[in-house]
């Protein structure tokens, strides 16, 4: 029997994962696996975690869960797979199934002959043409080397100040690596906010918990150009001309596919960029697979074409990629609904599916969302807030997208979510569904649970919902509704929006009711801390006659304003 030659071009997340599929399908293949940088399976997700010294050990960035490191002696003598490091592939010659390659340390060039191809070869980050971008000091956190600089900078305690540009999953995590090893760090956003996979409301609560950390952001505020002295950086420029001082700059906005091998290859390559790629994750040559932040994949909501660069995703298109190469398309990718979660110092933030700004660049308009402010679990076993948003279809009711953040456990609401997504369950099917409860670990009803509660009583009439940002907007415009807090005057004195709030307690609401404006049809909005007395306020106010009550979403832990 003829051996299959498999040849995979990327030795990162997809391309590992690819080559170790394919060989757990056929004992006998001839897989090699060509990798430019020095190092294979990279956990690339875990370097701001090492340049911020939560771990010591670089070879864990590489490492097996045996803690054995995935070199090429690994490959061979663990896999059977020959991987050659430090060797750029230059051309893929389709015509006659050859990939062309040069060896970076000896100079040489080799060829190479394919049954089956896959290309992994990642992401490149973007890197605009600004003025001084060429300085020392100014890097991204995209591979080793990379984190190696960085790691090194911040061992050796000599940088003060540094800035990251792009407040995104790269940039925030870059920020806190930064700040936990003594250094001033500043945030440089152009977009009014960070983390744009949140709404502006729940990214503004993160702003809010990394200026707590002494990090300063910048957002809706462009770079101009680097300013340096002796080819150092020494400061960079914004838009407005302000010069930030800083001795260090990461790049973090964001990456674009690597697909120039597939481009000169002439393979479809689609409209971000990326290889296209089919269910199978093959190209437009059936004898090429392609997997990774070089491919463009399925939305699971709209069915579109997107770029979703996530190590997860990675591994799923690799293990796909892999089994097809060996056994042909026999299995299948079926997309993303960008689920994702990042750590920001003492908060988590992480969504999937559709945010409001999503459902409106894809045209949606038939959606309702709820705000939630609640616990992660009961008061006495150290209770942590968790902000959340739901976003359901009104048509069907099907969950269409979750975004949560604060220091309680985000993880756990998000995979809920994500998985709900993936079952298609409606609002019906969440309001009742079986999580698992004790107090260790949850509320008798978890929050995402709550959220659907909350979710069924606004899509019922039983709730008028409002947002913090549109009760911003009415303040900001001189209206002026009637805002009830009711908590009591202890919680007041502690903490208050300073509104021109009226504080009645919710236990005296009902005999307190002359105080209310005299016309019943007056706009009156209700809250508490999180909201649930303002919901009770609400339907005591209704059933007095009432007819023009709302309740502040999420209440004032979901208020990301100044307050007193």
């Amino acid at each position: 029997m003829e051996m299959k030659k498999i040849i995979i071009i990327g030795g990162s997340a997809a391309g590992a994962k690819a080559a170790a599929k394919a060989r757990r399908l056929d004992e006998f293949a001839e897989i090699t696996l060509v990798q430019k940088s020095p190092d294979l399976s990279m956990a690339s997700c875990g370097y701001p975690y090492y340049v911020g010294g939560l771990f010591n050990d670089r070879n864990q960035l590489l490492c097996t869960p045996a803690g054995i490191v995935r070199d090429p002696v690994f490959f061979d003598k663990a896999k059977a797979i020959k991987a050659l490091v430090e060797t750029e592939v230059v051309a893929i010659d389709r015509h006659n199934k050859q990939v062309h390659c040069r060896d970076l340390k000896a100079g040489n060039e080799l060829t190479l002959v394919y049954d089956k191809l896959i290309i992994s070869t990642g992401a490149r980050p973007n890197m605009p043409p600004i003025p001084g971008i060429d300085l020392d000091g100014i890097t991204n956190l995209l591979s080793m080397a990379d984190t190696d600089y960085l790691r090194q900078i911040c061992d050796e305690k000599k940088v003060k100040q540094a800035v990251v540009i792009g407040g995104g999953l790269i940039g925030v995590e870059t920020c806190e690596a930064l700040v936990l090893s003594g250094i001033k760090v500043t945030v440089v956003e152009a977009l009014d906010q960070v983390l744009t996979f949140l709404d502006w409301d729940l990214a503004k609560l993160v702003e809010n918990h990394m200026r707590t950390k002494g990090v300063e952001i910048f957002t809706s505020k462009g770079v101009k150009a680097f300013v340096g002295k002796d080819g150092k950086l020494s400061g960079v420029q914004l838009a407005d001309n302000t010069v930030i001082n800083c001795e260090l700059a990461v790049m973090a906005i964001g990456v674009r596919p690597n697909s120039g091998l597939g481009i000169a290859a002439g393979l479809e390559i689609g409209k971000f960029g990326g290889i296209a790629v089919n269910q199978y994750m093959q190209t437009s040559d059936p004898d090429i697979y392609a997997a990774g932040d070089c491919v463009e994949i399925p939305s699971r909501i709209s069915g579109e074409p997107v770029f979703a660069p996530m190590g997860d995703m990675a591994n799923l298109e690799g293990r796909v990629a892999g089994e097809n190469a060996i056994n042909g398309n026999s299995v299948t990718f079926p997309g993303t609904y960008h689920t994702g979660i990042c750590k920001i110092f003492d908060f988590s933030a992480g969504s999937t599916g559709l945010s409001i700004k999503a459902a409106e660049r894809m045209g949606l308009t038939d959606y309702q969302t709820v705000v939630n402010a609640s616990p992660d679990k009961p008061g006495f076993m150290g209770a942590k807030l968790l902000v959340s948003k739901m976003l359901v279809s009104t048509k069907d009711q099907r969950l269409l997208g979750y975004q949560c953040v604060g220091p309680g456990d985000v993880s756990k609401q998000i995979a809920t979510a994500a998985m709900a997504m993936l079952g298609k369950l409606t609002v019906e099917d969440l309001v009742n569904a079986d999580l698992p409860y004790a107090p260790p670990f949850s509320l008798a009803i978890d929050h995402f649970i709550t959220s659907a509660h909350i979710m069924q009583n606004k899509l019922k009439g039983r709730m008028t919902g409002i947002s913090v940002t549109e009760v911003w907007d009415k303040i900001q415009s001189n209206e002026k509704p009637f805002f009830l807090d009711g908590r009591s005057p202890a919680e007041f004195a502690e903490m208050h929006l300073g509104i021109g709030e009226h504080l009645i307690p919710l236990g005296a609401l009902r005999s307190r009711l002359a105080e209310l404006p005299t016309d019943k049809n007056s706009e009156i909005i209700c809250f508490c801390k999180i909201s649930l007395r303002g919901y009770e306020a609400e339907l005591i106010l209704r059933a007095h006659g009432y007819t023009n009550v709302k309740v502040m979403e999420g209440g004032i832990m979901a208020w990301p304003y100044p307050r007193k």
